[in-house]
């Protein structure tokens, strides 16, 4: 169920301590993390606490956890010290996501070019 934590997802694990992660900031509803496989100095991954699958589910379901994720991005890329990132959420496999909890990517410190991948 959307909202509910899902016993095989990884993030939720993460979100509940199950399996470690370099944090790098905790909301009462959110969790930041290094990604595992950084593509730019700055890659951070920015996660509701609450299970949604991507980021239409989660604005549809709960707009003012949408907003919370883009916000704490947006710290996070403050704290790095990055006056420009870019945040990116894939949306099916076809997108390239491979884990099904919503999670924005944080990328900064390096050119990004347009358009991406």
């Amino acid at each position: 169920m959307a909202g509910e934590p899902q016993a095989d997802c990884l993030f939720c694990k993460i979100v509940a301590g199950e399996v470690p992660a370099t944090l790098v900031r905790e909301t009462e509803t959110t969790v930041a993390f290094r990604d595992i496989n950084p593509q730019a100095p700055t890659h951070v991954l920015v996660i509701p606490k609450a299970h949604y699958p991507d980021v239409a589910s989660l604005a549809a379901a709960a707009p003012q956890l949408a907003a919370d994720v883009a916000k704490e991005a947006g710290q996070v890329a403050a704290e790095d010290g990055a006056e420009a990132y870019r945040l990116v959420f894939n949306t099916g496999s076809a997108a390239g996501q491979t884990v099904f909890h919503v999670h924005g990517h944080v990328l900064a410190g390096r050119g990004l070019q347009w358009p991406p991948g």
